[in-house]
């Protein structure tokens, strides 16, 4: 089941069985593109044709903001719970583990996915990292590290270089990966890392993780701002 939010559609489902529908795609023959619908992302979709063309690409997208679970409920949907994007990538790397697949790491600022890599393999004994490599070189660049993961032979590429550009990185490049998921991940790399603190559990149950991390990063004011707008259009565009 899928509920659509200004043109984006999101997965209902929950976390566990998020993971089994990416277990089911590792199996088979072709790249698959694993998106994160939140409210920040449905807006601006709305205004970058090329991102609302990727997203609607995918072939699953989690319901990763509180935002998006409430804007369901009060429009009477199904969605009763999010799948944030660092915690189906910490069961996808469980899954990994136990099940000899390997991930690669693309994204963020020098050496934080490689630190974000190591936590993974302490924290999942088994786990095989094919690679990482920072997302901090011009996007003419990113053909050249398709290039690389494919040498690497990575079945599962997290890909953080922060939106739009990690979901175009992945239509258009995803196929040249060679790898069968491509899961974008935002930030995730800078708080498996320890670069940033995640926000404590009763934050996380009560889906305040954002107001946490406007805390630690005060820049992120303007992007909070986007669920007081984005709930107003979702509502109104169910009415017309």
């Amino acid at each position: 089941m899928k509920e659509e939010f200004l043109g984006i559609w999101a997965d209902v489902l929950t976390l566990e069985q998020a993971r089994d529908r990416v277990r089911a795609m590792l199996g088979e023959g072709r790249p698959h593109f694993v998106a994160s619908v939140n409210p920040e992302i449905c807006l601006a979709a709305g205004r970058n044709r090329e991102l609302r063309q990727a997203l609607q690409q995918a072939d699953l997208g989690i319901p990763d903001g509180i935002g998006i679970v409430l804007a369901s409920r009060l429009r009477g949907g199904a969605l009763r719970r999010r799948v944030t994007g660092i915690d189906l990538l910490q069961a996808l790397a469980e899954m990994a583990a136990s099940e000899g697949k390997s991930v690669y790491l693309f994204g963020a600022a020098a050496g934080v996915a490689a630190a974000a890599a190591a936590n993974l393999t302490a924290r999942f004994p088994g786990l095989k990292v094919a690679g990482t490599h920072h997302g901090y070189l011009p996007p003419e660049k990113e053909g050249e590290v398709a290039a690389i993961i494919a040498q690497s032979g990575a079945d599962l590429v997290f890909v953080g270089l922060g939106s739009p550009r990690q979901e175009l990185f992945v239509v258009r490049h995803g196929a040249a990966t060679g790898a069968r998921v491509l899961m974008v991940v935002g930030g995730a790399f800078d708080v498996l890392s320890g670069r940033l603190r995640r926000a404590p559990l009763l934050f996380q149950k009560l889906g305040l993780e954002w107001l946490f991390r406007l805390w630690q990063q005060p820049r992120r004011l303007l992007r909070c701002l986007a669920l007081p707008r984005f709930l107003p259009l979702v509502l109104l565009a169910r009415k017309k």
